[in-house]
């Protein structure tokens, strides 16, 4: 009689996982889907980190195109004491439509605490 209960025990967790399981989305479903710009915003910076060796310390820029996504993303490149001299630099990522990198380029390097005068009102 034991065995009977234990075995009946045994079924009911396997069963709640099966149902579990049943409503997850398939891989089919979640290909389909575009991520959102939060997810987008983590693939690129991940990505970009695994290429260049350096971390992203922010994302000065992000939009979504006709092919994806661009983002601007500053890095620092070579630390130095004090912090202000340190150099950073802005690199242009390019991301397809599902969030994977497809290029990306510096495009500017400058000491951390110098104000960027060829850009007026932020752009």
């Amino acid at each position: 009689m034991t065995n009977a209960r234990n075995t009946g025990d045994s079924k009911r967790p396997q069963e709640a996982q099966d149902a579990h399981e049943s409503r997850k989305p398939t891989e089919n479903t979640r290909a389909t889907e575009r991520p959102s710009p939060m997810e987008v915003l983590r693939q690129a910076r991940g990505q970009l980190a695994e290429l260049t060796g350096m971390e992203a310390e922010s994302v000065s820029s992000f939009e979504q195109t006709e092919e994806g996504w661009a983002l601007e993303v500053e890095v620092l490149e070579l630390e130095r004491v004090p912090d202000t001299m340190s150099l950073m630099a802005s690199y242009q990522v390019e991301l397809g439509p599902d969030g994977e990198l497809i290029g990306y380029r510096r495009v500017r390097r400058y000491e951390r605490g110098r104000a960027d005068a060829r850009r007026s009102g932020g752009r």
